[in-house]
């Protein structure tokens, strides 16, 4: 287990450099995110996103998402997407805003049971998008044990996972301690799966359709 300090420029630079080479080697790395820490491997490496699961206590019942460094990624991953989907990737993008999509069937990856759809968000964070730019999509999810409170340090990472994860960087103190906002976008009409960073107010001013919360 390694851990760097990634609050610098040159910190920043290495750490990211030793995560990317720990997700070449089928390893799980811990990164901060604008939201919480988030623990992740490589999304086309089915081993390394058991692994994930595994770090976690959870189940391939709740797949991770998948983390992407850059708006363009979205068709490489999704497929039919949607107009409304792409304005509030426009408004929201890089930031807390999860979508549920339907994924590209030529895609070969297993992310769990995720019944053809792919959860995609691009954080608003410079040392994730550092790493997302070495590494390409991640899938990756809160950095805790199931059950337990997010980390928000890494600090809480390191005392939940351990040695389970092969390299820890260092952000601080994350952006937030609410999580992403998630909108599954597979239908005509975007719907709200949980409300987190992005209030609805937020988002029904991009995209009026979509309906309030029960």
């Amino acid at each position: 287990m390694r851990r760097i300090d990634a609050r610098t420029d040159e910190g920043r630079t290495t750490g990211a450099r030793l995560a990317a080479d720990a997700v070449q080697r089928g390893e799980v790395v811990v990164i901060p995110t604008d939201t919480v820490y988030g623990v992740g491997a490589d999304a086309f490496d089915p081993a390394a996103v058991a692994r994930v699961l595994a770090a976690k206590g959870r189940g391939r019942s709740m797949p991770p998402p998948v983390l992407v460094p850059g708006v363009r990624t979205l068709d490489g991953l999704a497929a039919d997407v949607r107009d409304t989907a792409r304005e509030l990737v426009a408004a929201f993008w890089p930031g807390p805003l999860t979508l549920v999509c339907r994924a590209q069937p030529s895609l070969q990856w297993d992310l769990g049971d995720t019944g053809g759809t792919v959860a995609l968000r691009m954080p608003l964070h410079r040392t994730a998008l550092a790493v997302l730019e070495l590494t390409g999509p991640l899938a990756v999810t809160s950095a805790n044990l199931t059950g337990r409170p997010p980390a928000t340090t890494c600090d809480e990472a390191v005392e939940q996972l351990g040695e389970s994860v092969s390299v820890y960087l260092d952000g601080g103190p994350s952006g937030s301690s609410t999580a992403s906002t998630i909108i599954d976008v597979t239908g005509a009409v975007p719907r709200v799966l949980r409300l987190g960073a992005l209030s609805l107010d937020r988002l029904r001013a991009v995209v009026p359709e979509i309906p309030a919360t029960s």
